[in-house]
């Protein structure tokens, strides 16, 4: 926009070649006793000349609608959004659910049972329509400026908002074997999964409150080789590694997030308080990071109280008398400990990536009742606060390539892998290693390879597959062990 009002300048305004033309067009109007109608008519052009250089150069100054970079900002407000839909087989896999946030069961799950092959929203990243802004609260105040930010996540298939919990508790009572693609999540039909408020500054960081990503969030998207993809990463599909424990807790309402740089160096820390906001656990977590010749090292701790992992009933006779299906599910509370290491290095066109996290069940140390609210709105029909005698120990280990073969072309490839202990408790046989109950020690192991080509900085086409399989007590309960699931996609981003 910015070219044609200079192009309209230079045509209208140039040299004053408008103005001289009007006043010639005046001073030829022939004849004497039209003198004065002529200086009028003169007077009443310069006038709307005037008031249309006054609108051209208004326009001139206001910031531009599209932005350097491609963007659609004005007077610093950013609207921004991404719609990514494809194709995918799956060999074990449930049927497409119109409020789950990837669609489709991408890693194996419980449920995943037939080959099927079906449109695959969301692989690559979740469809998302946002507005974002930097707005400078004046000069010489170190830079001080206001941050805010409101995405909405939803499924482009149905159009539906990304709602894991409804997508749970329309399979309450389903046999594992007709169920449709559901899993726990963050995502519980709110109309923004990230909603902040905050202020920046030059030396004092930034400092935010509201919804937000988790601190191990941030460090999964920045340090997971396949992006959070959610068709290629199981640390992306899933929202264990990200929520420090439980996938509900990938991002968290009422919290007040801080970070910074100073000199190499990267700090941040993250707090969310039981009761504010109605939420009912709190969480603190710690970030430290920094990067030197193309390294880039993280390491975040994270401690959640009170978190949940909820799943739909298998019987509607298991939901307590009073209790809506619509609305109803079980829940699984613990307190989470977390450590996370996470790098990457670049050297020319190639990028490695690593990861390790660990991660501790401990029965919670302030048991929630059974009809507690869950996200969304969602009821805890009855709650297992006791799950976990012995402690649970979890292990996520991921690596990866990402490989530039050209600038408009990447090729990725990664490996990730769940390693549980044995934290079986009474009546469970110590130390077990099979699938006979889900406390038993075993693991789940992925591979996934992608090509990811840009057409332009608006589209990119994309394509890949992904193999997962679990063992042992990870296994448990599992109609098949295995699955791999090729995809296609396409995104478009603004």
């Amino acid at each position: 926009m910015s070219i044609v009002l200079s192009k309209l300048r230079r045509t209208v305004f140039g040299g004053g070649t408008l103005a001289m033309a009007l006043g010639f067009a005046a001073i030829a109007v022939p004849g004497a006793a039209r003198a004065d109608a002529t200086t009028d008519q003169t007077r009443l052009l310069q006038g709307q000349l005037d008031s249309l250089q006054k609108q051209v150069d208004a326009l001139h100054q206001a910031p531009a609608l599209l932005a350097a970079d491609g963007s659609l900002t004005w007077n610093g407000v950013t609207l921004y959004g991404t719609v990514d839909i494809g194709m995918a087989y799956q060999s074990h896999g449930a049927p497409l659910n119109e409020y789950f946030g990837p669609g489709l069961e991408y890693l194996l799950q419980k449920n995943s049972n037939k080959a099927i092959f079906s449109a695959a929203p969301n692989g690559l990243s979740q469809s998302n329509l946002g507005i974002k802004a930097v707005e400078p609260l004046g000069e010489g105040i170190d830079g001080l400026s206001a941050v805010f930010k409101l995405e909405a996540q939803f499924n482009p298939t149905s159009g539906e908002m990304a709602d894991h919990l409804k997508a749970m508790t329309q399979n309450n009572g389903v046999a594992l074997a007709q169920q449709s693609s559901n899993a726990d999540s963050s995502r519980a039909g709110q109309l923004f999964q990230n909603a902040y408020l905050g202020a920046v500054t030059d030396h004092w960081g930034t400092l935010t409150v509201g919804r937000q990503n988790s601190l191990v969030l941030d460090g999964i998207l920045a340090y997971d080789p396949m992006g959070g993809s959610q068709a290629f990463s199981i640390i992306g599909f899933s929202g264990t590694t990200g929520g420090g424990g439980d996938t509900e807790d990938t991002r968290l309402d009422s919290a007040i997030k801080y970070r910074n740089q100073i000199g190499m160096v990267r700090v941040a820390a993250l707090g969310q308080f039981k009761g504010v906001g109605g939420t009912v656990g709190s969480a603190e977590q710690f970030g430290l990071g920094t990067d030197w010749r193309g390294l880039s090292v993280d390491a975040i701790y994270s401690y959640v109280k009170d978190a949940i992992a909820a799943a739909p009933f298998a019987s509607l006779s298991q939901i307590p008398n009073g209790g809506s299906a619509a609305g109803s599910l079980a829940g699984t509370v613990s307190d989470n400990t977390a450590l996370s290491l996470m790098a990457k290095y670049k050297r020319g066109p190639a990028t490695g990536f690593a990861g390790y996290e660990h991660i501790i069940y401990g029965n919670p140390s302030s048991p929630l009742p059974a009809g507690s609210s869950d996200i969304g709105g969602y009821v805890l029909a009855t709650v297992n606060n006791a799950a976990y005698q012995n402690d649970k120990i979890l292990q996520v280990i991921w690596a990866g390539l990402k490989y530039e073969v050209s600038p408009d072309f990447t090729m990725t490839e990664a490996w990730y892998h769940y390693l549980q202990n044995s934290y079986a408790g009474s009546g469970v046989r110590a130390g077990c290693g099979d699938s006979s109950n889900g406390a038993c020690s075993g693991y789940e192991d992925g591979l996934s390879i992608m090509g990811d080509y840009t057409v332009n900085r608006h589209f990119d086409v994309y394509g890949g597959a992904m193999y997962t399989h679990v063992n042992g007590g990870m296994a448990n309960g599992y109609i098949h062990n295995n699955t791999i699931d090729p995809m296609l996609g396409v995104r478009a981003k603004f």
